[in-house]
């Protein structure tokens, strides 16, 4: 089968460490089917991380990931305006090479992730070239849509028009039937880890007798993630008395807020950020930690607490979105409430680190993108049936 992918959420020369959960599967994928991958980049996100003797793209906007060529054109819209028509932007921006690809590679199925804008353009495209496509939604951008607005509108749209909607939890794919997609053509295919580097191992022994019990958070900068709230919770446990550290692996454009509220609340010695780190350290920074923490207010299924609960780490999370499928109600609180995290933590802090049974065992990325493959196939058996049957009632005719 050979699948051409449209995603925003890739790694670039830019944004090395970009949605790694999509690279691994993608690769994964690739590994078992011909894949060509069409990542625009924003241009917002280009000119600030631009720089004279950084990394840049090759010629033709192309890079290598993964052994794989793949292309970043430049995604061109209206920045915090005109939401609506970024759809269409999304479309524009990449239809040149999207149309090379179709002729260049003949692929029989397209796949798209994140609804709206990647999604609503991939559907355009595919229409427009007669080819089947699966759109894979992930969590904010289909639980964070509001009640009104061009942007719920197109994302229903995309819902409703696509051959097949691929879901990350049950939680999400009851969300896209509610609004409005046939229950008949979603699909439940959970993100997988990479089981060579996730697993308990041996957890690192503190550095020094008195080394504080390290609380550590993993993901994007951004406001979804709640991380105000984590720096509210992290106050009110330093004004109790309790001994920890939490560190914040990550990127995003709150890095400064949270910056100015760590010393705002005098928090400069307990909680530090340390940016984005690459996927291959990320399994020695769960063992070391006593917890890991995820204070987001909406999440699909979180691939950091899959890894975390792969390395055997506890986690205290919020109970969002698919969540509550991974992990045991002694894990979660409601989003938004400080105070309920401070106490999850503390309580936390003050249990021996032991070997815990995951309520939900993770698949490797080689089930994930498998169980993808099936989907996607499935589409291409009944677009190739579909057009048998066409051109049989021309021959008829």
């Amino acid at each position: 089968m050979r699948v051409l992918a449209v995603t925003n959420l890739y790694p670039n020369p830019y944004q090395p460490h970009r949605a790694p959960f999509n690279r691994q599967q993608l690769r994964a994928l690739a590994a078992q089917h011909e894949l060509a991958v069409i990542a625009p980049i924003a241009w917002t996100d280009e000119l600030m991380l631009r720089r004279p003797g950084g990394a840049g793209l090759m010629p033709g906007r192309r890079a290598i990931c993964d052994g794989m060529a793949v292309d970043h054109p430049l995604y061109l819209f209206p920045p915090k305006v005109l939401r609506g028509w970024y759809g269409h932007c999304f479309r524009e921006s990449i239809r040149a090479r999207f149309m090379d690809a179709v002729e260049e590679i003949q692929p029989d199925v397209i796949y798209a992730t994140w609804a709206y804008p990647d999604g609503w353009a991939a559907v355009e495209l595919a229409r427009e070239a007669g080819l089947p496509v699966a759109v894979k939604v992930h969590g904010s951008d289909i639980l964070l849509l509001g009640g009104r607005g061009g942007r719920r509108r197109r994302t229903i749209e995309v819902l409703s028009r696509a051959d097949a909607v691929v879901a990350v939890s049950r939680h999400l794919a009851g969300q896209v039937a509610a609004l409005g997609a046939d229950a008949q053509r979603v699909s439940v295919v959970y993100n997988g880890i990479d089981k060579t580097l996730f697993h308990p191992g041996e957890v690192a022994p503190p550095e020094r007798n008195d080394e504080p019990p390290l609380v550590l958070y993993v993901g994007n900068l951004l406001p979804v993630k709640g991380l105000d709230v984590l720096i509210d919770a992290c106050d009110r446990l330093a004004r109790r008395g309790v001994h920890f550290d939490c560190r914040l692996i990550g990127q995003g454009p709150m890095k400064r807020a949270i910056e100015r509220q760590i010393r705002e609340r005098s928090l400069e010695d307990r909680v530090k950020l340390l940016g984005p780190r690459p996927l291959e350290e990320l399994p020695a920074w769960y063992r070391k930690a006593n917890l890991l923490v995820l204070p987001s207010r909406s999440e699909g299924v979180p691939n950091v607490v899959l890894e975390a609960l792969a390395c055997r780490t506890p986690v205290v999370a919020t109970r969002v979105g698919g969540v509550s499928e991974i992990i045991g109600n002694d894990g979660l609180v409601a989003a938004g409430d400080a105070a309920a995290l401070a106490t999850a933590i503390e309580a936390a802090l003050m249990r021996k680190r032991e070997t815990i049974a995951p309520k939900f065992v993770p698949p490797g990325w080689d089930e994930s993108a498998a169980a993808l493959g099936r989907v996607l196939q499935g589409l291409t058996r009944r677009s190739t049936r579909l057009a048998s049957e066409e051109g049989g009632a021309r021959r008829a005719a």
